[in-house]
Protein backbone atom coordinates (compact mmCIF):
# COMPACT_ATOMS: atom_id res chain seq x y z
CA UNK A 1 0.00 0.00 0.00
CA UNK A 2 1.23 3.47 -0.84
CA UNK A 3 1.85 6.00 1.88
CA UNK A 4 0.35 9.50 1.57
CA UNK A 5 3.78 10.92 0.76
CA UNK A 6 4.19 8.45 -2.10
CA UNK A 7 0.83 9.55 -3.53
CA UNK A 8 1.81 13.18 -3.12
CA UNK A 9 5.08 12.63 -5.01
CA UNK A 10 3.18 10.81 -7.74
CA UNK A 11 0.79 13.74 -8.13
CA UNK A 12 3.67 16.21 -8.19
CA UNK A 13 5.47 14.11 -10.78
CA UNK A 14 2.31 14.00 -12.92
CA UNK A 15 1.95 17.80 -12.61
CA UNK A 16 5.58 18.29 -13.62
CA UNK A 17 5.06 16.00 -16.61
CA UNK A 18 1.92 17.90 -17.63
CA UNK A 19 3.75 21.24 -17.41
CA UNK A 20 6.59 19.82 -19.50
CA UNK A 21 4.11 18.69 -22.17
CA UNK A 22 2.44 22.11 -22.08
CA UNK A 23 5.84 23.77 -22.57
CA UNK A 24 6.56 21.46 -25.48
CA UNK A 25 3.21 22.26 -27.09
CA UNK A 26 3.70 25.98 -26.49
CA UNK A 27 7.18 25.93 -27.98
CA UNK A 28 6.08 24.09 -31.10
CA UNK A 29 3.28 26.57 -31.87
CA UNK A 30 5.61 28.98 -33.64
CA UNK A 31 6.51 28.56 -37.26
CA UNK A 32 9.75 26.71 -37.90
CA UNK A 33 10.90 29.23 -40.50
CA UNK A 34 10.30 32.21 -38.22
CA UNK A 35 12.90 32.65 -35.50
CA UNK A 36 11.53 35.93 -34.17
CA UNK A 37 11.02 35.93 -30.41
CA UNK A 38 7.51 36.05 -29.04
CA UNK A 39 7.10 37.78 -25.67
CA UNK A 40 4.00 35.81 -24.66
CA UNK A 41 5.56 32.43 -25.39
CA UNK A 42 8.84 33.36 -23.71
CA UNK A 43 7.11 34.72 -20.61
CA UNK A 44 4.89 31.66 -20.39
CA UNK A 45 7.85 29.32 -20.69
CA UNK A 46 9.77 31.15 -17.95
CA UNK A 47 6.77 31.16 -15.60
CA UNK A 48 6.14 27.45 -16.21
CA UNK A 49 9.80 26.70 -15.56
CA UNK A 50 9.68 28.64 -12.28
CA UNK A 51 6.58 26.71 -11.21
CA UNK A 52 8.43 23.48 -11.94
CA UNK A 53 11.43 24.68 -9.92
CA UNK A 54 9.19 25.44 -6.96
CA UNK A 55 7.60 21.98 -7.14
CA UNK A 56 11.01 20.34 -7.28
CA UNK A 57 12.43 22.38 -4.42
CA UNK A 58 9.39 21.86 -2.20
CA UNK A 59 8.69 18.21 -2.85
CA UNK A 60 11.83 16.45 -4.05
CA UNK A 61 14.31 18.46 -2.00
CA UNK A 62 11.87 18.29 0.94
CA UNK A 63 11.93 21.97 1.76
CA UNK A 64 8.22 21.61 2.55
CA UNK A 65 9.20 20.16 5.94
CA UNK A 66 12.00 22.69 6.54
CA UNK A 67 11.76 25.71 8.84
CA UNK A 68 9.61 28.58 7.61
CA UNK A 69 12.62 30.80 6.98
CA UNK A 70 14.08 28.36 4.46
CA UNK A 71 10.72 28.06 2.71
CA UNK A 72 10.49 31.84 2.43
CA UNK A 73 14.08 32.16 1.24
CA UNK A 74 13.59 29.59 -1.51
CA UNK A 75 10.41 31.37 -2.64
CA UNK A 76 12.29 34.66 -2.63
CA UNK A 77 15.09 33.10 -4.69
CA UNK A 78 12.56 31.82 -7.23
CA UNK A 79 10.86 35.23 -7.42
CA UNK A 80 14.16 37.07 -7.87
CA UNK A 81 15.24 34.61 -10.54
CA UNK A 82 11.96 35.14 -12.38
CA UNK A 83 12.20 38.91 -12.18
CA UNK A 84 15.82 38.76 -13.38
CA UNK A 85 15.04 36.47 -16.32
CA UNK A 86 11.96 38.34 -17.48
CA UNK A 87 13.53 41.73 -16.82
CA UNK A 88 16.62 40.94 -18.83
CA UNK A 89 14.47 39.55 -21.65
CA UNK A 90 12.26 42.62 -21.88
CA UNK A 91 15.14 45.07 -21.45
CA UNK A 92 17.01 43.21 -24.18
CA UNK A 93 14.02 43.57 -26.49
CA UNK A 94 13.98 47.33 -25.98
CA UNK A 95 17.68 47.73 -26.83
Amino acid sequence: MQSPSDKRLLYVWLALSAITLAQLALGSRGEAASLTPNAAITSSAVVMALIKVRFIIREFMEVRHAPALLCRLTDLWIALTGVSLLGSYFIGRMI
